[in-house]
């Protein structure tokens, strides 16, 4: 062999390539190629054989795939993988069980309980990542909480069962587990062939003792043991468990890889042990033994960021980065502005997962994205053609994709790519037969909307789309934080992201693209740049004040533990640099930042403030707290000298390209016309050299198209290709406000919970679009629009914002309160369009805390009410009008309070109202582009649309029932009655749907404004679609709805409506899906729960107390093709519920079981979702109520189905008397002494079909 130093290789192994970069160190040598992941025809393992062929071409002799691989020719093997993340994906991990504290075993069932898709009323969820969970009797919870407004000191020593846990926080101990009964457990799991464990307690973030004590057992007994304490010892049970389990899930596929891996050199892996190591998810190399599941699910994603950061970004002139690595069946989007973000809470594949990531977001729009013409829309996704059978242009009858259309249009030409497709893998790309499909599609596109369109048009419509959706994630990452998306340049890698580079530019007003020589296989160049790492994070609970003086002392620890660690690895001190953060909050709130040490000082409260106040519009005279302590310890390699491409392009004199060094001309079709496009090879380019567009330039592994725009709109044409971009965008504009909403609030309800939605609206307050939030708000927010523009006309002012709830003006019940904003044009005062926002406040006032009376009767009961009032006038925030609203008004009725939460209401409507200027900003952008006429067009564009669809879905339905009417009746708890028919106009495709017969208003507060019975109207056409079309006012157009006044679906001002909202809304739903035949009931009720103290006035004070609110999740009713879900939010809710620990360590409860209720979901031949089981112990005499439904009248199944369990609300009493069990019915509410105990049984859904 050749006599050159060893090699260095870097490896991205993907789902379908493996990326190669090596070189060797110090020198010029290098190599870049790409190998498919899977040929065993050819070889075993694709980064075996990278390495191979490297060593091959760099020795220059041949080396047998049969022989083993020196490892002394190698100095270091660097890898990433996307093993982790496609096993999680395809559930395809380890056997895993998990430990768990007994009465949760169902925890990670639940989850948030939110539904992933809220049109889906098949409640489709993937399955969980363990097989068996074993329930441990042991617990502790917190002996104080923070909405504690008497706190008092507590004497540990006084109480053996009181013990200071990790963050100076008192824990109490109420059950230490028995071994003995463990250790049997543990054998029993032995004995069915489990080998990976995942141990998730209560509080074990704060006091690991009881998970230390079973793992001891365990590893003793031969099991691989995941403890969540060990791998995050961060607050809140759901993602830490998921983690923990996800690590056991996972960490064997990895460990079994390495070994797999390792076969195919001399002396196996203890030959490379020093030598392998791996891209984390943050960014950072560890040693192949320390590399996890869980820390391996970005792993291919994070070479990339390292790779453009280190590269491209300009310490000079500090210009941000954005970048999109467009791949096979996905684009991940990421930005990087000098430092590297980090989150520490994210979902995938529907696992919220706990741990340190860099902030990639990903879209599923990549080269395989499959492309679909529905209901009048172009779409992209979210399904994939994958590798097999691939694109149609593969030859193995595929569909068409993205590739598809960049073939069609010239962006790729069949000539420069390998003959590697068809069934032999021996022939090139097929453009014939994707241009036979092409125009196949354009045939059916003209046909259903009358058009014109040639095939061309059709495909860069497409691509057109495409773009939009790789777009929008990325506004997400800068017009979500208040960033302005053209201050940066775009970094493009990914083997298509060439191709799209400058169309995603200028969609995005985005004037500098970067496009890397090694960006199709920068992942694995990135790997060369990274350092390695060891992240050590601690819970801590003090303030900043406290522990300001003491911070280096704090720290250290950390830093002797992250120093150890990384000279254990061969670094000495003086090549090891840290990073030390302290995650900070202000007190009172839940939206904790992550803050880094400034270089030069020890000056936190600083940094925290400018961020909070960068991050969320607003600062708060409170106190900060300390939530965790974080040091990043970064052990520096060696890596390549080179200059950014900003520093480089400094020096270079640019010139025009000579057509001399073009290959050829080539036919391109820029967007609008074909043109000639010179083609040119990027080796022949040198610096400085400008391909004026439109150009074709081709790399070893991509193809880039400088393009010219030449897109024309027309001012009275709709153009369903533009109509599915602004689809995209407005519904964009709409999750923004709500990503605002969730930041800038304080109160647990609205950030935690998310119990809100934001929308916009027409003129005159018609729904356009909104983000999937809150189903029954988003049907019913156009009415409490609607009512301000008639109410007001052109009488407003720039500046103005409006605040409503009452049901009079398309309020739905009190503590959900409307923020409205008008956008104005200033020369004719008209009003152009309507931003708003609707948040479930935890408290407003009235007879009971919380604000959720069960028993109320007149409207004034359930706290402070407004039809219109000028929260912010002309930008004045009236903030002593507020206070007469909220607080005095609703304390003059008899047995009512002022609001128990002012200081929350203030915060989350200043949180709303900021949340709409965001989409007022937004959509002023979007009018700066495209002009004001354009933007109203799509607005009422989309809304015809929808309507359309909608109109063909009747039809169908009227020919399914044989033009027969539809008819349901359903009765509520208390007997009141509810009658449905529905006649259908086939050749209008229209409806009439008649309530009457229903019974009169009702003497409680089921009574439902009209506008939620719009809303599940709304709800239910949309799910009945069953496509991916935008939500909007367009639904509802050809619905005539009769609604006789007087009855409990169309009360009077006066009437109590709070429960009608939650559940009476939700027996709609379930009276219309009835009538459709479509899915039995589900439960029925949102399972309304409340509790506080406090809000009385006393000496001219109210006093101190809290107020909290929580809906609970049910069974799900089945349909025709599924079995209902158990434990998940139905219909027209979809909030979260507060985490048990959260739960604990803020209000004065312990939560003694939440569970799956067995058997409860309704018998059939698809069977109803199962209840659950909350049970809840007071430590505090606190007020309690509870509202539901279906406590009397079981949720019905359908065509033979069998109904589903009535639920049950019980209180658990201790008095003189003793302890009794007493039922508290459906709608109560009860003084709860310390101990008491509230459970609630929730309903299951209704079975489908008989069983034969």
């Amino acid at each position: 062999m050749g006599s050159i130093p060893a090699v260095q290789p870097k490896i991205h192994r993907g789902g379908t390539f493996t990326d190669v970069h090596a070189h060797v160190p110090n020198t010029d040598h290098e190599q870049v190629f790409k190998l498919l992941s899977v040929d065993p025809k050819n070889y075993k393992d694709a980064p075996t054989e990278g390495i191979r062929r490297a060593l091959e071409k760099f020795r220059g002799v041949k080396l047998s795939r049969d022989e083993l691989i020196d490892s002394h020719d190698i100095e270091s093997i660097r890898m990433s993988t996307t093993i982790a993340t496609n096993a999680l994906l395809e559930r395809q991990g380890e056997r895993a069980a998990l430990l768990t504290t007994r009465w949760f075993r169902d925890l990670l069932v639940f989850g948030n309980q939110a539904r992933p898709h809220i049109f889906d009323l098949s409640v489709r969820k993937l399955e969980n990542l363990y097989e068996k969970v074993v329930e441990v009797d042991e617990r502790v919870t917190m002996d104080e909480f923070l909405e504690n407004p008497e706190k008092q000191p507590i004497d540990v020593s006084k109480d053996n069962s009181l013990v200071e846990g990790s963050t100076g926080e008192i824990v109490r101990i109420l059950q230490v587990p028995d071994m003995g009964v463990v250790k049997k457990q543990l054998e029993e799991l032995h004995r069915e062939g489990f080998r990976s464990l995942a141990i998730c307690f209560m509080h074990s973030y704060l006091y690991p003792d009881h998970e230390n004590m079973v793992a001891k057992v365990a590893r003793d007994m031969g099991f691989d043991v995941l403890a969540s304490s060990e791998l995050q010892p961060t607050i809140k049970m759901v993602p830490r468990g998921n983690s923990a389990t996800a690590d056991a899930y996972l960490s064997p596929l990895i460990q079994r890889y390495v070994k797999n891996f390792s076969t195919g050199f001399r002396g196996g892996v203890d030959a490379i042990a020093g030598k392998l190591l791996f891209m984390q998810s943050d960014g950072g190399l560890c040693l192949w033994q320390k590399f996890s599941g869980l820390r391996a699910i970005l792993s291919g994603p994070a070479g990339g960021v390292i790779g453009y950061a280190k590269s491209c970004y300009d310490t000079g002139d500090e210009t941000p980065l954005l970048s999109f690595d467009m791949g096979g069946t996905s684009t991940d989007v990421s930005r990087f502005a000098g430092t590297y973000d980090h989150v520490f809470e994210t979902e995938t594949a529907e696992v919220t997962l706990q741990v340190p990531q860099l902030d990639i977001n990903t879209v599923a729009a990549g080269g395989g994205s499959i492309l679909h013409w529905k209901n009048g829309l172009f779409a992209i996704g979210p399904d994939s053609a994958g590798a097999h059978p691939g694109p149609v242009c593969y030859r193995k009858g595929g569909p068409l994709t993205v590739t598809d259309a960049n073939l069609f249009l010239g962006r790729l030409l069949p000539e420069f790519f390998p003959a590697i497709f068809g069934p032999n893998e021996d022939q090139p790309l097929d453009y014939e037969a994707t241009a036979k499909a092409f125009e196949e599609l354009t045939r059916k596109t003209n046909s259903e909307k009358c058009l014109s369109f040639t095939a061309e048009e059709v495909a860069s419509g497409f691509l057109r789309v495409a773009n939009e959706s790789m777009s929008r994630p990325i506004r997400s990452l800068t017009e979500g934080r208040g960033i302005r998306t053209s201050n940066h340049t775009l970094v493009t890698f990914g083997g298509a992201g060439g191709q799209h580079a400058c169309d995603v530019s200028q969609t995005l007003g985005i004037e500098k693209v970067a496009i890397h020589r090694f960006s199709s296989i920068l992942s694995a160049y990135g790997i060369a740049l990274g350092d390695l790492t060891h992240e050590i994070q601690r819970p801590r609970t003090d303030s900043l004040d406290k522990m300001q003086e003491n911070l280096e002392a704090e720290f250290q620890p950390l830093i002797d533990e992250g120093g150890a660690v990384l000279g254990e690895q061969g670094f000495p001190a003086q090549h090891v640099e840290y990073e030390l953060f302290l995650n900070l909050r202000y007190a009172g709130t839940n939206s904790s930042l992550m803050i880094r040490k400034p270089d030069s000082s020890w000056d936190f409260p600083s940094v925290f403030i400018q961020q909070h106040h960068e991050e969320f519009g607003f600062t708060l005279d409170r106190g900060i707290l300390v939530d965790d302590i974080r040091v990043r310890a970064l052990g520096k390699t060696r890596g390549h000298n080179f200059e950014t491409i900003s520093q480089a392009l400094k020096s270079v004199s640019t010139k025009v390209l000579s057509s001399n060094k073009s290959i050829k001309k080539t036919k391109v079709y820029p967007d609008g016309v074909w043109c000639d496009a010179h083609l040119y090879r990027l080796d022949d380019l040198a610096s400085g050299d400008l391909a004026e567009g439109p150009a074709v330039i081709l790399d070893q592994t991509q193809t880039i198209l400088p393009e010219v725009k030449s897109f024309q709109e027309d001012e009275n044409y709709i153009d369903p290709i533009q109509l599915s971009v602004f689809g995209h965008r407005f519904m964009s504009i709409a999750e923004q406000m709500g990503r605002s909403l969730e930041k800038t609030s304080v109160s647990i309800n609205i950030k935690e919970r998310l119990d809100y939605s934001c929308a916009i609206f027409s003129p005159s307050g018609g729904l356009v679009a909104n983000a999937p939030h809150i189903p029954c708000h988003l049907g019913a927010m156009s009415f409490a629009v609607a009512y301000q523009a008639e109410l007001w006309g052109n009488r407003l002012q720039p500046g103005d914002v409006l605040v409503s709830n009452h049901p009079a003006a398309g309020g739905s019940h009190l503590p959900d309160v409307n923020v409205i904003t008008p956008v104005i044009d200033e020369e004719t005062n008209e009003v152009l369009f309507w931003v708003a926002s609707r948040a479930h406040h935890a408290d407003i006032g009235g007879i009971c805390a919380g604000s959720m009376p069960p028993y109320s009767k007149e409207i004034w009961q359930e706290g402070a009410s407004f039809t219109s009032f000028k929260l912010i006038e002309q930008g004045r925030f009236n903030e002593e009008e507020l206070r007469e609203m909220m607080l005095d008004k609703p304390a003059q009725y008899p047995g009512c309070t002022g609001t128990r939460t002012w200081s929350d209401n203030v915060s989350d409507l200043k949180a709303q109202a900021a949340a709409n200027l965001k989409g007022i900003r937004l959509i002023q952008d979007c009018i700066r582009e495209n002009g004001l006429g354009t933007v109203q067009k799509y607005m009422n564009a989309i809304q015809a649309n929808a309507e359309k669809v909608v109109r063909n879905l009747l039809r169908q339905v009227h020919d399914e029932f044989s033009g027969l009417p539809l008819t349901a009746v359903d009765y509520l708890d208390d007997g009141s009655m509810m009658c449905l028919k529905i006649h259908i106009d086939r050749e209008k495709g229209s409806a009439t749907v008649d309530f009457t017969g229903t019974t009169d208003e009702l003497y409680g507060n089921l009574n439902a404004p009209r506008a939620i019975t719009f809303s599940a109207i709304i709800y239910v056409l949309r799910s009945l679609v069953d496509e991916d079309i935008p939500l909007n006012q367009g639904c509802l157009a050809p619905i005539q709805v009769i609604l006789p006044e007087g009855t409990f679906l169309s009360p009077s001002k006066g009437a109590a409506t709070v429960g009608g909202n939650t559940d009476t809304s939700q027996r709609v739903t379930d009276l219309v899906l009835q009538a459709f035949q479509a899915a039995a009931a589900s439960q029925g009720t949102c399972n309304n729960l409340t509790f506080g103290y406090g809000g009385e006035v006393v000496d001219g004070k109210a006093k101190p107390g809290f107020g909290y609110y929580e809906t609970i999740a049910g069974g799900s009713g089945a349909g025709p093709t599924w079995a209902g879900q158990s434990g998940v939010h139905v219909h027209m809710t979809n909030t979260r519920i507060t985490d048990p620990e959260s739960l604990e360590k803020r209000y004065p409860c312990i939560l003694r079981e939440f569970s799956i209720r067995k058997g409860s979901g309704g018998k059939g031949l698809n069977p109803g979702g199962d209840g659950c089981i909350r049970d809840i112990e007071f430590r505090r005499p606190v007020q309690v109520s509870v509202l539901s439904e279906r406590r009397t009248i079981p949720p019905p199944g359908i065509r033979g189905g069998g109904s589903g369990q009535r639920g049950e609300n019980i209180w658990i009493r201790h008095d003189e008397y003793g302890t009794r069990q007493i039922m508290l019915g459906g709608k109560n509410t009860c003084q709860m002494k310390k101990g008491d105990r509230i459970i609630i049984r929730s309903p299951g859904g209704g079975g489908y079909g008989k069983v034969e």
